[in-house]
Order: structure tokens, then C-alpha cells, then sequence
């Protein structure tokens, strides 16, 4: 089984890359969130030019907010510098798009930007729609070798429903699963397997990756400690800031499992009706998204939410629960470094070598 590490892009986020792979890490997976962290390809450059094995990738990227073409020119730079290294990670949006207060983009229009995106990378003329005129591209000067066309980027969906699973298998792409526990991740990826063999695939050849926040807790340390609840406790926010995007903003329930009548998304969801400016609570609502518990918010991240959706757990806990990932189909763990904890990469390196 691989591992990997997904970072909340920083500028300089080359360094902790550069650890990673003398870990032994496989993956590097940057968010595209721009009201929230740097540019992902700014970062991944400095990032290519300083590993030599690692893989980087975007993850994800969203279609909505980097036009096709740009997409391809960025992927392709990167080839250049880290030739057959890159990898494209690409969703409908969650955190990208809600924090600017629009909801998830339409499944079509995404696979018809992979499908532009990937004309480009394979020299091909592609029709573009722009301010409402459609037009023929390509990229135009190939022999120049400023971008690498050559090597293969590897594609990978952020899929949770039907239809995006769907499409991973209809493109035989990369599978991006969110888990919040083993029981959670092993749902989700009987659900992928059966789409991959209905589209005739060989289940051999699903490339399935479990992205997880945790803490790796000593003994008798609790789940809600100061540690654990820097660590892990953003992801636990992340369910109180779904649940309010859907009461406040009206976008569309997501997979979280939870009902908002629970007492913690109840009081954050009260707490959320007073966040200013009042035409726009998602900006407050999704500061510090996967970054940083709020103080503000803490009362609602209990010990109890946090073990419910997140690995945090002793060392021999979460090395049970990624074997029976791994047994159930997932190739890859990949865990969420947060800003400031980034020693907690020491921690899942000695969980990484156990599976090597």
C-alpha cells in the first residue's frame, strides 16, 4: 500500500515535501482552494524542482475556477520539471467552490474540461468556449519542448455519488475518496468497485486513495486533547461547516451522515446565523476550513466528533483500520498535514513503514 501526504498549499510547501519523500512517501496531493491557501502550482513547481521521486499532484482541482486551457499549460509546465511525476486530481468542488457560497458544478461540465484538458495534453485541436464564443486551440509551439506533452499525467476523480463514480470508470481514471473511518471508507469503496467492473475494468486496476485527517494519540492521551484537536479537529469542523452551508446558503445536503438536529451541528449551525456580513455567512463559516479549529467553534468539535471523523486513534488503532482499508481495495492513504503540525509527519512515517 502507498502513502501519501495532502497539503493545504503553502508557498513553501517544497519543504515538507522534500521530508515526505526522504520518508518514503509516494504522493504529494496540493489543495486548490484559492480564498484559502496558495496557488497549487506555484507550489508544486518549487516542489518538482526539489524531489526527485515523489509524485505531485493537484488535490483537487476544481473546473470552474482555471480555465482548460491554463489547466493544461500548468500540468504540462510541471511535466517538464518532474517529468511522469504529476498527477491530476480534478472534482466538481467542495471547499473551493463554498467558500466563495456556490454549491458543486455539474458532472458533465466536468468531463467535458478533462476531455479538453486531455486533447490539449495530447497535442490534439480542441473546440473552447469563452464569454459565450466557441473557438479551435492547441498549444502552438510543441517543438519549442517549454512544456512536456510526452509523459503521462495521471488522471484521478474526487467521486462521493453515483454519477462521478460513474465517470471514473467510464475514464478508467484514479478514485479520490474523503474517509472518516474505516467502516465509512469501506462503503465507499465497494460502491467504487462495482461501478469499476461494471464498466468492464479489471478491479486490479482501480487506483483507489483514501485522504483522511488524524492524530496519532499516545497512550491514555485523549481524543480531544490539544494536539489531537489541532491535528484532527479541522476535519471534524468541516461537518459543522457543511451543515450550515445547507441550512444558511441552500446548497444541497452532502454525505456527512449526520443530522443537524445532532447537538454539536445544532449549536454551530445557531452559532452560524450570526456571522456577518449577513448576505455572505459562508466567508466566516469557512475560515480556517481544514486548516485550524476556530476558537469560536471549539465548543463543537467534541472528542466524540472527532473520533467520528477522523483517524485519530493509538498507533496499533489506525494501523487496524488502514490494513482493513487495504484489504477492502484502497491503494493509497493519503493523510492531511495541517499548518503548524507539521511534525505529525514523523508520526504517520512510522505507520507508513509498517505497510512497506
Amino acid at each position: 500500500m502507498e502513502f501519501g501526504i495532502a497539503l493545504p498549499t503553502a508557498a513553501d510547501s517544497w519543504k515538507l515535501v522534500q521530508r515526505a519523500e526522504e520518508f518514503g512517501f509516494s504522493h504529494a496531493w496540493f489543495y486548490d482552494t484559492q480564498m484559502l491557501s496558495a496557488d497549487c502550482f506555484v507550489a508544486m513547481g518549487a516542489a518538482a524542482v526539489n524531489s526527485r521521486r515523489i509524485r505531485l499532484g493537484t488535490g483537487v482541482l476544481v473546473p470552474s475556477n482555471r480555465i482548460a486551457p491554463v489547466a493544461a499549460n500548468a500540468l504540462a509546465t510541471l511535466n517538464q520539471l518532474a517529468p511522469g511525476r504529476i498527477d491530476f486530481g480534478v472534482g466538481t468542488g467542495f471547499t473551493a467552490r463554498r467558500a466563495m457560497g456556490f454549491g458543486a458544478m455539474k458532472v458533465k461540465d466536468m468531463a467535458d474540461y478533462i476531455a479538453q484538458v486531455y486533447g490539449l495534453l495530447r497535442g490534439e485541436t480542441v473546440e473552447f468556449e469563452m464569454e459565450g464564443q466557441k473557438r479551435k486551440i492547441r498549444f502552438l509551439n510543441p517543438e519549442l519542448a517549454l512544456i512536456n506533452t510526452r509523459d503521462p499525467v495521471a488522471l484521478h476523480l474526487s467521486a462521493y455519488g453515483p454519477r462521478t463514480r460513474a465517470l471514473t470508470a467510464k475514464l478508467k481514471a484514479g478514485w479520490i475518496d474523503f474517509v472518516s473511518s474505516a467502516e465509512h471508507g469501506m462503503r465507499e469503496v465497494e460502491a467504487m468497485r462495482a461501478d469499476w467492473q461494471k464498466a468492464g475494468h479489471p478491479l486490479g486496476d482501480l487506483q483507489a486513495t483514501a485522504f483522511a485527517l488524524g492524530c496519532v494519540l499516545q497512550e491514555g492521551e485523549p481524543a480531544d486533547s490539544e494536539r489531537a484537536l489541532a491535528q484532527a479537529g479541522p476535519r471534524a469542523a468541516v461537518m459543522l461547516h457543511r451543515a450550515a452551508d445547507e441550512v444558511l446558503s441552500g446548497l444541497k445536503p452532502g454525505t456527512t451522515g449526520m443530522p443537524n438536529a445532532r447537538p454539536e451541528l445544532a449549536g454551530y449551525i445557531a452559532l452560524a446565523r450570526t456571522f456577518e456580513p449577513r448576505d455572505a455567512p459562508y466567508l466566516e463559516n469557512h475560515r480556517g476550513h481544514l486548516m485550524f479549529v476556530k476558537p469560536e467553534e471549539k465548543r463543537f468539535v467534541t472528542a466524540e466528533l472527532i473520533r467520528s471523523t477522523s483517524f485519530t486513534a493509538t498507533e496499533a488503532e489506525i494501523k487496524e483500520r488502514i490494513d482493513r482499508l487495504r484489504a477492502a481495495g484502497y491503494s493509497q492513504f493519503t493523510i492531511q498535514l495541517v499548518p503548524g503540525q507539521e511534525q505529525a509527519l514523523a508520526d504517520w512515517a512510522r505507520i507508513r513503514k509498517a505497510f512497506v
